[in-house]
């Protein structure tokens, strides 16, 4: 059985195993801890990152965007359309939610790993930026839930996950329709809930 490795509060690592799951892949998470990475972490992926993936062959597969194009050719398209107009679409939507975490995730980066008496909040108010400017483009238009989503919806769904955990309260601000769409996801596809990101355990 493939193996992912992950962090609860990762949103890459949600979007991959909830990709994995919607696909109908079965996988073993694999708990992992990027602040010491042992050697064997390295050894499936030298830049310390997740998620990956680590077929039956033991062959390592990173990162989040590679796994999903992975699992979709191993499900015979399950993530992603056929049709190139669409799946264009379904990449782009996945680009934008991946854009959106990287900028969330450097925002709480330059506030865990420096004192406070050195953070840039120039640099913090230009990723702020990026995240509204992200935010509010998918709240004026909210993705389409269809009965046969995609990489690109689920990377969304991912993303708000995040969104909630580090920022709640902040983010759903003036954008009720996409705080909906979040739900209506939810209510359609509860089987992959299990897998947003949430705090790792104490």
């Amino acid at each position: 059985m493939p193996k992912i490795r992950f962090a609860p509060p990762s949103p890459y690592s949600a979007k991959v195993r909830m990709s994995a799951a919607y696909a109908g892949i079965a996988f073993e998470s694999v708990l992992t801890d990027t602040t010491k990475p042992g050697d064997d972490f390295l050894a499936d992926n030298p830049l310390g990152k997740i998620p990956v993936l680590i077929t039956d062959e033991g062959e390592s597969i990173y990162d989040s965007r590679t796994i999903t194009q992975y699992l979709n050719r191993v499900s015979r398209n399950a993530l992603f359309p056929r049709n190139a107009t669409k799946r264009t679409e379904a990449e782009r939507l996945e680009a934008l939610a991946d854009g959106l975490c990287d900028t969330l995730l450097a925002h709480v980066y330059e506030r865990r790993f420096r004192p406070e008496e050195m953070w840039q909040q120039s640099w913090l108010d230009l990723q702020w930026g990026k995240a509204i400017r992200a935010l509010d483009a998918l709240n004026a238009a909210p993705p389409k839930l269809p009965k046969k989503i995609t990489a690109g919806h689920i990377a969304v769904r991912a993303c708000l996950g995040y969104c909630s955990l580090r920022f709640e309260g902040k983010w759903e601000r003036g954008r009720s329709k996409l705080v909906r769409w979040a739900k209506r996801f939810d209510d359609k596809f509860p089987e992959l809930v299990e897998f947003l990101p949430k705090a790792p355990p104490a």
